[in-house]
């Protein structure tokens, strides 16, 4: 018989950082868009709370993939750095052993969010962007910025970083943070954002940012900043020429970025080019040289319990966290 697991370790959020890099969250949400490909994992839908009086909602996300389990209840609540001084999204993974049951770990989820989302982009633009590739735009200057940044330069040799957001501050700090790679960092318009050559996306918009007129043939977006009813950070237009990859169709045409043109009935599945975990199975790369591609990210729970695994294993080894007796034994 196995041995039962004895307690559960408790990650917090500067551990999460030190425990995984870019290349292995990178590694960790590759595989994992794989298992889901193949029938390889287990991934209920996404289920949402809204507490609309709060400007706010919560979001339950299991998973089962490889050799773990777990889910992240995680939460978006746009006015809390106004109102608490808390960041808009946070969030905890609880991470299980599939052969007891047992709680393995409880993991900080906003940092891990923060490293799978941008893990995510850094996939599908390893798969859709061009080889030759070299500067990235960013239209959103916060936290998930810093993370595109990190994971897109694991994939790409990037000479310059273009920034854009409504908050001349935030693109100061930005710079400020990002100072010490070795490539240009400057601030700029949206439209000069849109003339790079690849783009990531991380804003709460409502209303239409990047203009097709804007877009370089064979550039490679990454649509990040949409996940709930209504968001859209890309003319409708755009998203028609282009060739579009999605992480999972439900989720997408319910809260990702084709949901607004979805719901006015002017995008249909069979508009989509295919789904990232397809083209990472079938190691298929970008649809044609000048094609704009498009990769709408909502997040998969896959994704949290693929780079929660890896936190995990590497806060065992080094023996970091708290491990305490949540569950009697």
């Amino acid at each position: 018989m196995a041995d039962a697991p004895t307690g559960t370790r408790i990650i917090d959020s500067d551990a999460v950082t030190e425990l995984v890099d870019h290349e292995e969250a990178i590694d960790a949400v590759e595989a994992a868009f794989q298992a889901h490909a193949t029938g390889d994992a287990q991934m209920p839908a996404k289920s949402y709370i809204d507490i609309t009086e709060e400007n706010g909602d919560f979001r339950s996300m299991p998973a089962a993939v490889g050799e773990g389990a777990g889910v992240k209840w995680v939460n978006v609540h746009p006015d809390n750095p106004e109102r608490f001084g808390l960041p808009t999204v946070m969030g905890l993974v609880v991470y299980s052993d599939p052969a007891s049951g047992y709680p393995l770990a409880v993991i900080d989820g906003t940092n891990l969010t923060r490293i799978r989302t941008g893990a995510a982009a850094g996939v599908a633009t390893d798969h859709l962007a061009r080889e030759d590739a070299e500067t990235l735009g960013l239209l959103g200057a916060g936290q998930q910025s810093h993370t595109q940044l990190a994971a897109i330069a694991a994939v790409r040799d990037l000479s310059e970083v273009v920034v854009a957001d409504l908050d001349d501050e935030a693109i100061e700090r930005f710079i400020e943070a990002e100072s010490d790679r070795d490539l240009t960092v400057r601030g700029g318009s949206p439209e000069e954002v849109a003339g790079c050559d690849v783009i990531s996306t991380t804003t709460p918009s409502r209303e239409p940012i990047l203009r097709e007129e804007w877009v370089e043939p064979g550039t490679h977006i990454n649509a990040m900043g949409a996940d709930a009813e209504g968001k859209q950070e890309l003319a409708t237009d755009l998203l028609l020429s282009a060739d579009v990859v999605i992480d999972d169709w439900e989720q997408c045409s319910h809260s990702g970025e084709i949901n607004v043109p979805t719901a006015a009935g002017d995008f249909e599945r069979d508009d989509v080019y295919g789904l990232l975990g397809d083209l990472v199975d079938s190691e298929q790369g970008r649809p044609d040289a000048e094609a704009v591609t498009i990769f709408d990210s909502t997040g998969l729970a896959i994704q949290d319990t693929a780079v929660g695994s890896v936190v995990y294993e590497a806060a065992v080894a080094d023996d970091v966290g708290t491990v305490t007796q949540i569950v009697d034994q």
